[in-house]
């Protein structure tokens, strides 16, 4: 009995650890999170979405690929907002 459920966690545990999402960030700024680890085959990659669907994108838009649970939101600048100009001032 102990020998079954042994191997029953060590399935369990091999199994947990395939499961990892993907962020992948492209050259015009948006995240794309993958199912399945994105594998590079010929000048584009080739992965699932969470729906099971197959996409491609080429290399040249990658920028970065990470594990989700690395990925981290990169912070944006905030613009600070301007003065109101008067009629009165020339610039």
């Amino acid at each position: 009995m102990k020998n079954l459920t042994l191997a029953f966690l060590l399935a369990m545990l091999t199994l947990c650890g395939c499961a990892h999402q993907y962020v992948m960030k492209l050259n015009n700024g948006m995240q794309v999170t993958t199912a399945t680890k994105p594998q590079l085959e010929g000048n584009s990659y080739h992965f699932k979405d969470a729906k099971g669907q197959e996409h491609v994108i080429s290399m040249g838009r990658v920028t970065e690929i990470t594990p989700a649970s690395m990925a981290r939101d990169e912070a944006r600048p905030v613009s600070s907002p301007q003065a109101q100009k008067h009629w009165y001032w020339p610039f």
